[in-house]
């Protein structure tokens, strides 16, 4: 077996999930690509005198399900799944598709259907607040297709940014932390956007390889009611299989009141989903530096060096600003020269311009000094 692949399980166990002996992991496999890794992952938590659970789905069987979806059906799916997630102490999700898209022609109200019945009570309240998760990707054509580069090439750059220092990225998070924890007001300026917010008592949470790998940001929350302005986001984001560009939305005392993009109708059905959809439950700043593109794969781009994210739907429950959704949708801005340019101001002081830190204090986040 590839020592990379060993090495990622054992990060994903010990560092990840921290999994101790005697605790139940639910590993959740999508895609046939992953096997070779969730097979590292099986046995990594056995050798530590845990218990692996193990289930398996692809996107064109799940949207076979879908296509027919019934509110009763996802009730039940969910009832017997929060059932087996009650009782696990962590989770591995491994999603390993060619085609992001296969779902693609699924009807809007079938995923609707789907987010409101199965996803929300399963994930969102039991999953990401009880348990110690995790979520990756594994390297797969379609993935290194998206990347513009050959599989083997993505193979290396997949595995440089999923088994980095995280440790060391973790201590140099410390003093963001500490300052967002201080910060009242922030303002984000770029093309097509000038936004303000306020995040005061709503804390800083670091991650550092411990929910996402790739890994790399700092969330926090909005105060919900206090975002006025415009933001246009600038990297391709999928959701519900379609790959969405240049979407913009327009914010009054924290609600989306407008919005644009490739396609407005299926926006404003997203943002209609529930009344929480059309308010923010997270503001994030991307920090990874070994990735520096958008590949339209969320677990990726939202942690480019240089980013921000601002994400309509669900808080999470460290970061609470009191925002519920069925939804949780990371949308990307690269602040980067390559990408326009951008500044982030906390209470009327520019911390980062550009994509790089320009305070003395977080200096060592900018990339050369997390590599």
């Amino acid at each position: 077996m590839d020592p990379r692949i060993e090495q990622l399980a054992y990060n994903l166990v010990h560092n990840s999930c921290r999994l101790q002996k005697g605790e139940k992991v639910m590993i959740h496999q999508n895609g046939i690509h992953p096997a070779p890794l969730v097979k590292a992952i099986i046995k990594e938590v056995y050798k530590i005198g845990a218990t692996p659970f193990l289930q398996l789905m692809t996107n064109s069987l799940e949207r076979e399900l879908l296509l027919g979806a019934t509110k009763e059906q996802m009730e039940l799916m969910a009832k017997a799944d929060s059932l087996l997630m009650n009782e696990m102490d962590a989770f591995i999700g491994v999603r390993g598709e060619d085609n992001i898209t296969e779902q693609a022609d699924v009807p809007n109200e079938k995923q609707s259907i789907y987010e409101k019945y199965y996803s929300a009570p399963v994930h969102h309240e039991i999953r990401v607040p009880h348990t110690k998760w995790v979520v990756l990707r594994y390297p797969t054509n379609g993935m290194a297709q998206s990347a513009h580069t050959s599989l083997e090439d993505f193979e290396d750059f997949y595995f440089n940014v999923c088994n980095l220092d995280y440790g060391k990225m973790s201590k140099a998070m410390d003093s963001i932390v500490d300052l967002m924890n201080r910060t009242d007001k922030v303002r984000l300026v770029a093309k097509g956007t000038d936004l303000t917010f306020s995040i005061k008592d709503i804390p800083a949470v670091k991650c550092a390889g411990t929910c996402n790998i790739p890994d790399g940001e700092i969330y926090t929350a909005p105060v919900r009611d206090s975002i006025n302005g415009v933001i246009t986001y600038n990297t391709p984001s999928e959701y519900n299989s379609f790959t969405f560009e240049n979407v913009k939305l327009t914010f009054k005392d924290g609600k989306i009141v407008d919005c644009d993009g490739n396609d407005k109708e299926r926006l404003e059905h997203i943002f209609n989903t529930d009344e929480g959809a059309r308010y923010v439950g997270e503001f994030a700043i991307g920090v990874n530096p070994y990735i520096t593109k958008p590949m339209n794969n969320i677990l990726f781009d939202e942690k480019i060096a240089g980013s921000i994210h601002f994400t309509p739907g669900n808080c999470y429950d460290d970061a609470p600003n009191g925002n519920k959704s069925a939804i949780h949708w990371d949308l990307v801005l690269i602040m980067t020269p390559e990408y326009g340019g951008g500044e982030i101001w906390f209470d009327d002081v520019l911390i980062r311009k550009d994509g790089r830190f320009v305070v003395p204090e977080l200096e060592c986040l900018n990339p050369e000094n997390l590599m």
